[in-house]
């Protein structure tokens, strides 16, 4: 049995009229537990339990200390192409999105490393769109192994693929697999994603299993707020990960909160979620899920960012760039458009702005552009550790 099994006989939709039905008096109830059930979880997602936000966000923020202390961990994304197969309406990344495209060479992969570990980057997540004819298992695995000898902590977010893929990736250092689902509803899925691999959802779904049998030491998991309800997804993203804490245990899980952000195509969020909302989300992630790490990327605004790490965030990023080569300008002479798989190299001068060279685009703008240093110091004033090393692969030697 798969998650997939569970997830068609999950009863959602009650859920979420439980969740548009419940009494401050109920949340109340769920709040004072010790152990929450999926039905305790809809209730502290409710509108009522907006009216507790103040006393959920105390206990999120005692259970956070009281599980992983006062330290918070940074990790950088790595972007090692933005080319893709998949047309995906959201992302800046769609195949049919006339964009500036690059693949990193192995030794450009390399340099921005290398400038990352500069920052005090130990822990690098390697991003890359799903394109077998640009980003091959051969690559990925010769840039896992480039990278290994000098950062400890080496994760992927790319395309799904079957665990005997994964594995020669496990081997050649790679410790963790981020995937995210970036919709549970599946009617949705389908519209938005019009063509390419990724419109398969149980495949994509089942993927995180997959990378557990790989052997995988962490898997994260999440979806794209913006897209569905937020509730309802963030009942499946919790039905999810429980199933995973029940049949994968060995792996540690992460859950991430990405919002929807601009990006190439002009694609417009179909929902929307308050900042008080997305408060909310993080304390009931945290009080459902005590020993599960939550990340937190630089798509949120600083301000909101710096309010949310002592609520029970234990992972974010910083200086995040989502373009290849954008932390030291690696593969700009290699710049192009591809059309149908076909690269196609354009003139210099039609895409420079401002008189320099033109950069590969990014998959979506990020909202907080502090440097690494600066989001440092304010955990620090916060009265947490910035902590830049994730784990080393001499550990289980």
């Amino acid at each position: 049995m798969s998650f997939v099994s569970e997830f068609n006989s999950l009863p959602r939709e009650a859920l979420v009229k439980r969740s548009q039905d419940a009494t401050a008096s109920a949340a109340r109830e769920s709040l004072a537990k010790d152990k929450l059930s999926l039905r305790d979880f809809a209730q502290l997602i409710s509108p009522a339990a907006g009216e507790l936000l103040e006393a959920m966000g105390r206990r999120s923020h005692a259970l956070t200390q009281q599980r992983f202390g006062k330290v918070i961990r940074l990790f950088a994304p790595l972007y090692l192409s933005n080319e893709c197969i998949n047309n995906c309406k959201y992302c800046g990344f769609s195949r049919d999105n006339p964009i500036l495209r690059v693949t990193l060479s192995v030794d450009e992969v390399l340099r921005e490393a290398r400038s990352l570990a500069a920052q005090g980057f130990r822990n690098i997540l390697l991003v890359a769109g799903e394109h077998p004819k640009f980003v091959s298992n051969g690559y990925l695995a010769e840039c896992v192994a480039a990278l290994h000898a000098e950062i400890p902590s080496v994760a992927l977010e790319v395309g799904p693929m079957e665990t005997a893929d994964y594995q020669p990736l496990v081997a050649t250092g790679a410790d963790g697999l981020v995937v995210y689902q970036e919709t549970y509803d599946r009617a949705l899925y389908a519209d938005l994603h019009t063509s390419g691999p990724k419109r398969n959802f149980d495949w994509r779904l089942e993927t995180p299993e997959r990378a557990y049998a790989a052997g995988f030491r962490r898997i994260g998991i999440g979806a794209l707020l913006g897209l569905a309800d937020w509730r309802s997804e963030a009942l499946a993203v919790a039905a999810h990960a429980d199933y995973l804490l029940r049949n994968c245990w060995k792996a540690y899980l992460t859950i991430s909160l990405p919002r929807l952000r601009p990006c190439a195509g002009e694609f417009q969020p179909l929902t929307h979620m308050t900042d008080r909302e997305l408060v909310q989300l993080v304390c009931a992630f945290r009080l459902m899920f005590p020993d599960v790490g939550l990340v937190l990327s630089t798509r949120e605004p600083a301000k909101l960012r710096d309010g949310l790490f002592p609520l029970g965030i234990t992972l974010v990023s910083a200086g995040s760039h989502t373009e290849p080569g954008g932390y030291t300008g690696a593969g700009k002479e290699h710049i192009h458009q591809t059309v149908r798989g076909r690269i196609v190299e354009t003139g210099a001068s039609e895409w420079a702005t401002n008189g320099h060279a033109p950069t590969a685009t990014g998959q979506f703008n990020i909202a907080d552009e502090r440097s690494p240093d600066e989001v440092a110091r304010q955990i620090q004033r916060l009265g947490y550790e910035p902590v830049w090393k994730d784990w080393d692969a001499a550990l289980t030697v």
